[in-house]
């Protein structure tokens, strides 16, 4: 390990970034130095301009790859180098405001039946049984369901903040079922590749146990572990269950990040009376044998 890359790996762990976000951070800035085939601490305001342009211009990459790779070159730059935040040219590119894809009821069911195997089918029902974010799952152990209280604790979540989640009865008896089959001792869904010792499954995993499922079931929308997130909070909202709760089982801080799931459910958007219904008129009003005119 080279001096800068270990100095930069302590900055982050002084400041207690979770070992996925370290990763990430340490492999941009890393990719940062490969492009250009030179030391990172021997590179600019210009060569972070050029390095932002490829990677919106020619890998096209989505705007939330960018801020994060943006994110990890200005705390190296800041907080390993100490450079001027002046001569720190970076700028977060505008993120477009899409609406999350959801699955319907449906839809989920389909998955689930579809799992490759039947480990992955209680992978999938737990993460749409409980919302959690895929490393959230992985990191799940043994003693984080609580059965007496009907919760699944979850330690250290995104913003390093413990919740507790719901435990529904039938994701219960699915999990006391697996638990019999593969008596797992410490994580709930653990790996032993490449080592003896017991250690959380990785996420691609999760991420591959999904997309097996979703190509088997032929769902053409594009299928993520966290698409099951957004479908089970929309799936709440539809069913009664108010906002601020929904934002507590997500371990969102803010509640307006949980608002957008109104402009998912269906039950709200329908539930709109349109004032157009009560407008005095009548269709299209084009009077029989009247043909459009020219252009129209």
């Amino acid at each position: 390990m080279t001096f800068l890359r270990k100095r930069m790996l302590e900055e982050l762990q002084r400041r207690k970034y979770s070992s996925e976000t370290i990763r990430l951070y340490l492999s941009a800035v890393q990719h940062f130095a490969n492009y250009f085939g030179k030391r990172p601490d021997h590179l600019g305001p210009e060569h972070l301009r050029q390095y932002q342009l490829y990677l919106l211009n020619e890998r096209k990459l989505s705007v939330g790859s960018v801020i994060a790779r943006t994110s990890a070159l200005r705390f190296f730059f800041l907080k390993v180098l100490r450079r001027p935040y002046r001569e720190i040219d970076l700028v977060y590119p505008k993120r477009p405001e899409r609406l999350p894809e959801i699955l319907s009821e449906e839809e989920v069911a389909r998955l689930i039946e579809s799992a490759s195997t039947s480990y992955h089918r209680v992978i999938l029902m737990t993460l749409y049984g409980t919302g959690l974010r895929r490393e959230e799952l992985c990191r799940l152990r043994v003693t984080d369901v609580d059965s007496q209280r009907m919760v699944i604790h979850v330690r250290q979540g995104k913003g390093g903040k413990d919740r507790d989640v719901t435990l529904s009865p039938k994701l219960l008896e699915v999990l006391r079922s697996y638990w019999k089959w593969r008596k797992p001792k410490t994580y709930l869904f653990p790996s032993y590749y490449g080592s003896d010792q017991e250690k959380p499954i990785s996420s691609h995993t999760v991420w591959n146990a999904v997309s097996a499922a979703a190509r088997r079931a032929g769902i053409k929308k594009k299928v993520s572990p966290h698409i099951l997130r957004h479908s089970w909070a929309t799936h709440l909202l539809e069913r009664g269950t108010d906002l601020k709760t929904i934002q507590v089982l997500l371990g969102h801080v803010d509640l307006e990040a949980t608002t957008i799931y109104l402009h998912l459910s269906q039950h709200h958007l329908q539930a709109v009376h349109n004032p157009i219904e009560a407008l005095p008129i009548s269709g299209l009003g084009v009077k029989p044998g009247l043909r459009p005119r020219k252009g129209e």
